[in-house]
């Protein structure tokens, strides 16, 4: 993420304030998702299935459906199942509950915006399954998940940094006043290279081709910073400054797996694809 566009003082104070939070939480999420990532099965599975759930309860907030228990409880129901067929291996059958919670949302949404809300099932189930599928492959799980940390959180800390450096004119302003192209291209460029990285470091030699990899790495960099869009055009239109406020100093779940979860669906599509059931992570990897 950039630097804001024009930091008065008060704002500033503010950002200080929550610095020991923001700097707290951040560090007990990233060593919950490695502990999570190395564990690997339920562990796995249930620390993912927690997030699509809390995502849930974020889009439902931010569509006008905030306290429609029936809602959430379909939607948390329809990701629940699809978590435990994605589990077993049955990623392609995993979109069958996701259908069916959207349906029952849309439903019990239907005097207010029941497409919009239904498609919360979707933002929130499609990149657990993805992410799911990719750990509990048979070849190169953990690696495929290092892969896409380091491609999404590479290009958060270059983008923010790019954009501060170098500065420059800005990408969308209507939407996110501080992001800039530098701040993208930088961005974009060090998390295809920290990709890379990991995959040279974690990845037998004379498997995988680092050019492949880095072309890849630039297109799921800059689908996250898509999904970066997406999500503060969400919430310009819901009025709201932050999807939640479960996380302190960051928000809420879906203000930190924004970009993440743009990006697991790219890499699962590329998966999917090339691969299939099991053996997404080698078919993300092996090229």
């Amino acid at each position: 993420m950039n630097a804001p566009q024009n930091g008065s003082q008060k704002p500033a104070a503010s950002k200080m304030s929550d610095l020991p939070a923001r700097v707290a939480s951040g560090v007990v999420m990233i060593a919950l998702a490695l502990a999570a990532l190395w564990w690997g099965g339920q562990p796995f599975v249930l620390f993912w299935l927690a997030a699509a759930i809390a995502i849930i309860w974020e889009w439902l907030r931010m569509t006008g459906a905030e306290g429609n228990r029936p809602a959430f409880a379909a939607g948390a129901a329809g990701v629940a199942a699809a978590a435990a067929l994605a589990a077993q291996g049955l990623d392609h059958f995993a979109v069958i509950p996701l259908a069916a919670g959207a349906l029952a949302v849309a439903f019990f949404t239907r005097d207010g915006k029941p497409l919009w809300c239904a498609a919360g099932v979707f933002y929130a189930g499609l990149f657990m399954i993805a992410l799911i599928g990719f750990r509990l492959s048979l070849l190169y799980g953990v690696q495929a998940v290092l892969w896409l940390f380091a491609v999404v959180w590479g290009t958060d800390i270059l983008a923010y940094f790019g954009g501060r450096t170098i500065g420059g004119p800005k990408l969308w302003p209507r939407i996110s006043p501080s992001k800039t192209w530098s701040g993208f291209l930088t961005g974009v460029t060090g998390g295809a290279l920290a990709g890379v990285c990991v995959a040279y470091a974690s990845m037998p030699a004379g498997r995988v081709s680092m050019l492949a990899l880095f072309i890849m790495g630039l297109a799921v960099a800059a689908f996250s910073q898509a999904g970066d869009f997406f999500e503060s055009a969400m919430k310009r239109k819901a009025g709201v400054k932050d999807s939640s406020q479960l996380i302190p100093g960051h928000g809420g779940v879906m203000d930190r797996l924004d970009g993440f979860n743009f990006a697991c669906v790219l890499a699962g599509l590329i998966a999917w694809i090339k691969g299939g059931p099991l053996q997404s992570a080698s078919a993300l990897l092996l090229w």
